[in-house]
């Protein structure tokens, strides 16, 4: 008989996984022969270019690569992190000391928290907002304070509306621009007025901008860290996972203030020993080398991102095309939650979709498609949708 042990309450505090009910219709859908097309994964489907592939290869079998790496990542690397900043955003760097390697950007999102929250610190979280940003903070003992995001404010936070007590209580502030799930984009103005109001209150910002190289109809999203005090008052999060197509090679970076680039190295030389130096070689690779694959990248989403988002106005929607990200967000008819909607979909049309009540109570009338699937099967499920869901009513 397997013995039973307490669970430490910081697991007991994370939120159970939401999809558990969708998952396992999913699995009667396909065990009953249905072919299913799934629009809710948020993973690139285009292969890593090859001239990174061709950098793995050839490192992996080179000797010195395979002992242990620095836990804040080679120089080189760093240097090369550092030069696509200033090549992209005009931003400069310090290698040495304003860049830290990261084994992927989730986990130094997940860590930072544990660098600077104390058990019932507050921290900032957007809602809707990508689960990791609460579930580091709650593993940390912290508790979020949750900003919504409104489709009326353009999905950014309304910093007016967070009480004078809380932002004085409040130690960081996780935001993402742009943004997952909602795809909406932030400018000068939002940056600025996040920088004063983090100087206001003593409150360390964590840009989140894993996106930032997936944008349309020729616009450039900014860094966050390419306004006047920003290095003051915060980091950024980025890695090569969505610009390079490399979501499962695990490699990111944080940049940004010194202080707490250190402290995030710091914690990660007690908890991991670094990212393989092969892989590291790979993405100095992709960040240094030619970007031809990132420009065919974005137009191959931004004629998905066209298809979808016709194809639902036809059907009753009226949704902007979103300038940035592989998202699109959408509210659900009346009548329906996000998950019931979602059930609805992948039961009538074998289509799966993700609702918004994954991330936030915010998005509970919303879902969220993602354009990381070819073109035709896209096409295909969205036909199936208009022929067994048809005109939808808000």
């Amino acid at each position: 008989m397997n013995m039973q042990f307490e669970q430490a309450q910081r697991i007991k505090r994370l939120p159970p996984y939401l999809f558990a009910r969708i998952e396992k219709l999913i699995k009667e859908k396909r065990d009953a022969g249905v072919d299913i097309i799934s629009l809710g994964i948020g993973d690139p489907d285009m292969p890593t270019p090859d001239y990174i592939i061709e950098e793995l290869q050839k490192q992996a079998e080179i000797g010195a690569n395979h002992q242990y790496p620095s836990s804040a990542g080679m120089l080189a690397y760093r240097k090369a992190v550092a030069q696509w900043y200033k090549n992209r955003f005009g931003v400069e760097l310090d290698s040495a000391s304003e860049v830290v390697s990261l084994i992927g950007s989730k986990e130094g999102i997940a860590h930072i928290s544990f660098c600077y929250l104390n058990p019932g610190d507050t921290v900032l979280v957007p809602d809707p907002g990508y689960p990791v940003y609460a579930g580091g903070a709650i593993l940390a003992g912290a508790e979020p304070y949750y900003m919504p995001l409104k489709a009326e404010k353009s999905f950014l936070p309304d910093l007016s509306d967070i009480p004078v007590d809380v932002a004085r209580r409040a130690k960081m502030m996780f935001i993402n621009y742009p943004n997952n799930p909602t795809g909406a984009v932030a400018g000068e103005e939002f940056y600025r007025e996040v920088i004063s109001f983090a100087k206001e209150y003593n409150i360390l910002i964590c840009h989140d901008a894993a996106y930032s190289e997936i944008a349309y109809d020729g616009y450039e999203p900014p860094s966050f860290l390419q306004y006047p005090g920003a290095k003051e008052v915060g980091i950024e999060f980025h890695s090569v996972s969505k610009t390079y197509n490399m979501t499962g090679w695990r490699i990111g970076w944080a940049a940004g203030h010194p202080q707490v680039v250190e402290a995030l190295g710091r914690l990660k030389s007690n908890i991991d020993s670094g990212q393989f130096q092969a892989v590291q070689y790979a993405a100095i690779q992709g960040l240094t080398g030619p970007q031809d694959a990132v420009l065919q990248m974005r137009k191959v989403y931004q004629e998905r991102r066209d298809i979808l988002v016709d194809a639902l106005n036809s059907m009753g929607w009226q949704l902007e095309k979103p300038k940035a990200t592989f998202y699109v967000w959408a509210p659900v008819p009346a009548g329906y939650t996000s998950e019931s909607f979602a059930e609805l979909v992948l039961d009538k049309a074998g289509v799966v979709i993700t609702p918004g009540s994954g991330y936030g109570s915010n998005s509970d009338g919303f879902f969220r498609i993602a354009l990381t699937m070819e073109k035709e099967r896209m096409i295909e499920a969205l036909e199936r949708m208009k022929k067994n869901i048809g005109m939808v009513e808000f």
